[in-house]
Order: structure tokens, then C-alpha cells, then sequence
């Protein structure tokens, strides 16, 4: 074997000419919708807080799947290494939220679309989805759900409590109760009227009542 015949191996022959203004279309559109699920995610945030590494990883992720993408389809051989190396991979990173795993497919599902060809297909269903998400997520909660916390000194205390909550509150619901030298705990889930938590002062002043704690919570609950 010559050294010129390296160089002249099957395996260089059978590499596609990509073109220029295609790959540049492609990663263009994929930055665009890209930054589109970036603000989508911004947009549909639950939170106060926002993870500013993964909302980038989305964009990036539609760069990437896409440049994959139009490799894998422009040579068949390439793309059946590319299956092997790609089942190797394992993503360690953890999901906090459930809600991220649909923006992670769709980031993905942006770049195999793209990378294939149909733009017009993932402009159009990146538009359904976005707006499909944005009436979801502006759908307000009348009523914030808490957790209040209280420590009373005897039984009338808390019945006096309980009275509280039933007049003052829209729905409440006892969720733990802990009996001890010291007095009795008592842990409700409730939600409020008209978002007023004036009712927290009249509990804490009632006579028996040692300490009220008002939390707010995401609606999830381990007893």
C-alpha cells in the first residue's frame, strides 16, 4: 500500500459534499427557534428562580442535534457509526422540574427536524407548541396553596385554631398531628381568600397558641 493510496481509501470516497448554504440555513433556523424555546422557558417559568445553564443548554442542544443531524444524513455509513457512538452516551445531569424534560425533546426535536430539512415543519409546530404552553402556563391559580405550622399549649387552643381556619380560610385540610410533653402540632394544608394571610395574626394571638408558621409550597406533600 502507497501512501497515496490512504488517501484514496473508500471510506474518504464515500463522504457527500455538503453544501455551504445549506448547513448555514440550517444552524441559523436552529439558533432561531433555539432562542425561541429559550424564551418560552423564561416565559412558562413556575419559579422565582431560573436555571441560566439549562435554559442555554436548550439552545445549544438545537445547534448541536442539527449539525448531527445533516452529517448522519448526508452519508449512510456515517450514520450507522453515529448510532453506535451516540447509544454510549449518558446524561447525568438531574431534571428538577418534569416540565424540563418537554423542553429538552423539543430542543432535540427541533435539531432532527431541521437537520432533515423540513424548517418550515419545525417553525410551524415550535409555533403550536409555544403557544399551546404559554396558555398553560398564564392560567393563574385563584388561591396560592400553604402550609401552616402550629404549636398550641392544649385542646382548647387548638379547637380555637381549627375554628380559625374554617372561617378565615377558602379550604383547608389537616395533615399531620403530633401530640408531645410540650403540647400539641398541628400541620394543615389551606388555601387562602383572596390571597389575605391577616388570618395567621388572629391565630397567633389566640390564648394557648405558642408559634404559627406560614409556608408556601408547590402543591406537593410527603407526610
Amino acid at each position: 500500500m502507497t501512501f497515496n493510496d490512504i488517501f484514496q481509501s473508500s471510506f474518504l470516497e464515500s463522504v457527500s459534499e455538503f453544501s455551504l448554504l445549506d448547513t448555514v440555513i440550517g444552524l441559523t433556523s436552529a439558533l432561531i427557534i433555539g432562542l425561541f424555546i429559550f424564551v418560552i422557558y423564561k416565559k412558562t417559568l413556575t419559579g422565582v428562580m431560573y436555571s441560566t445553564g439549562f435554559a442555554l443548554t436548550l439552545v445549544g442542544l438545537s445547534l448541536v442535534t442539527t449539525l448531527v443531524i445533516m452529517a448522519v444524513t448526508s452519508n449512510v455509513v456515517l450514520s450507522l457509526g453515529m448510532v453506535g457512538a451516540l447509544s454510549i452516551v449518558r446524561f447525568r445531569a438531574a431534571i428538577k422540574e418534569p416540565v424540563e424534560i418537554v423542553f429538552l425533546f423539543w430542543s432535540l426535536a427541533v435539531g432532527i427536524v431541521i437537520g432533515a430539512g423540513m424548517i418550515p415543519l419545525a417553525v410551524i409546530g415550535s409555533a403550536i407548541i409555544g403557544i399551546i404552553l404559554l396558555l398553560f402556563a398564564n392560567r393563574k391559580v385563584r388561591s396560592n396553596p400553604y402550609i401552616i405550622i402550629l404549636n398550641c399549649a392544649d385542646e382548647n387552643a387548638e379547637t380555637a385554631v381549627i375554628d380559625v381556619l374554617g372561617k378565615e380560610t377558602q379550604h383547608y385540610n389537616i395533615k399531620s398531628k403530633t401530640i408531645n410533653a410540650s403540647g400539641i402540632e398541628l400541620t394543615a394544608e389551606l388555601r387562602t381568600k383572596n390571597a389575605s394571610t391577616g388570618f395567621v395574626n388572629l391565630i397567633s394571638r389566640l390564648p394557648g397558641v405558642e408559634n404559627a408558621t406560614l409556608v408556601s409550597y408547590n402543591g406537593e406533600y410527603l407526610s
